[in-house]
Formats: structure tokens, C-alpha cells, sequence
């Protein structure tokens, strides 16, 4: 029998390292404290330490339940939070493009 996928291949999710566990433990905090004091579930941040995908607001409760500044999402998730913020900014502006341009067409009937 062939070996089982990982759920990560599954799902297609990618995993990224990052530091959150490393700050989490360097304050001496467990996974549930940090989940109570960034409002989420503990096994969003068992996810997240993991290295699972997470959404940017997820991101910036978890730096500041950390005790951080957004302006050191860097030190904590790395490259993985520029490139999703600007992926972000990048659908946004596609979206505000495609959205202006349906506005022209129902102008135009």
C-alpha cells in the first residue's frame, strides 16, 4: 500500500517557518495563553507555529498578543507576511479595477 499524503499535500496549504513559537516561548506562555490573549482558538495557533497559512488579521493579533508592533511582522513570520500583505494589496486593486469597470458597462445598457 502506498504511503498516505501528508494533510498538508491534501489540502494544498503551505507551510512556511516562522518564529512564533520561538517569541511565544522566550515569555513563557502556552499555546492556549496565546490563543486567549490574541483571541483565537489554541488550535489556530498550533497551526500557525506549524507553518499553515493564516489570514493577515490572525497575523497581527498574534504579534500583538506577543507584546510586538505590526511593524515587526518580519521578526516573526518572515518573508511569508510581506508577500501575503502584498499579495493582498495586489487582489484588492484587481478587484477595485474589475469592480470599476463593471460599473462602465452597466452605465453603458
Amino acid at each position: 500500500m502506498p504511503a498516505r499524503p501528508s494533510r498538508a499535500g491534501i489540502s494544498g496549504r503551505s507551510r512556511a517557518p516562522n518564529n512564533v513559537r520561538r517569541f511565544r516561548e522566550e515569555l513563557l506562555l502556552t499555546k492556549a495563553e496565546l490563543a486567549r490573549k490574541a483571541g483565537v482558538s489554541a488550535l489556530t495557533v498550533t497551526r500557525v507555529e506549524a507553518g499553515l497559512e493564516c489570514r493577515v488579521d490572525t497575523m497581527r493579533k498574534i504579534i500583538l498578543a506577543l507584546g510586538l508592533q505590526p511593524a515587526d511582522k518580519q521578526k516573526v513570520f518572515g518573508n511569508v507576511a510581506a508577500r501575503r500583505t502584498a499579495a493582498g494589496a495586489d487582489a484588492r486593486r484587481e478587484h477595485a479595477g474589475v469592480h470599476a469597470r463593471g460599473q462602465r458597462l452597466a452605465r453603458r445598457s
